[in-house]
């Protein structure tokens, strides 16, 4: 069965956007060895996974970017995130209209259970958004968490664990601090 894994950047203060969304918290001068992690985790994948809120402007961004710049060191990240299968959950659109991309309208668990049971050699990835993320970890659908702990605190904003009914039990597979001040745990349900 393939893995559903989270990868997601986080304040100090366990927010993953400011309230309306906004982002400006990040650290964005991500150093070469951070980068070289998201590419493994990248690699390690086919297939992504989307809340509907955050599907346009992911989408846009990164098939803008492949357009007109492909000079950008983002290029071939941007080849992936354009090329790689995308799967937006939605109970409002009847089509999609993105390349490469599907919809998921069913139950979350049998949606999730039915993409992690797909003939694959790879893993699945997730992204955003806030309340999407809240809905896999509230249903323990995520297999392997990937926060990326920027350092700043930004007080209040878009939760993802906020839904947790009980204990949500996660084991430590390794936590690295990388040079730009971001440090990533990875844990395993």
């Amino acid at each position: 069965m393939r893995k559903l894994k989270l990868q997601v950047q986080m304040s100090l203060d366990g927010f993953v956007a400011r309230p309306n969304g906004e982002l400006d918290w990040m650290t964005w001068d991500m150093d070469d060895k951070i980068k070289n992690y998201i590419t493994n985790l990248t690699n390690s994948v086919d297939t992504i996974l989307l809340g509907r809120k955050m599907t346009d402007e992911f989408i846009k961004y990164w098939t803008d970017l492949l357009k007109n710049k492909p000079d950008s060191e983002e290029y071939p990240f941007a080849k992936q995130m354009v090329d790689y299968k995308k799967i937006v959950f939605t109970k409002t659109l009847d089509k999609s209209t993105w390349e490469n991309t599907t919809l998921a309208k069913g139950d979350i668990i049998d949606e999730v259970n039915k993409i992690k049971n797909q003939n694959s050699k790879k893993d699945i990835v997730v992204y955003g958004g806030a309340g999407f993320v809240t809905s896999l970890i509230k249903h323990n659908l995520i297999d392997e968490y990937h926060l990326f702990i920027n350092p700043t605190a930004i007080g209040k904003g878009l939760e993802i664990f906020k839904d947790v009914e009980s204990r949500l039990a996660l084991k430590l597979v390794k936590s690295t601090a990388f040079p730009c001040g971001i440090v990533v745990n990875q844990y395993q349900l």
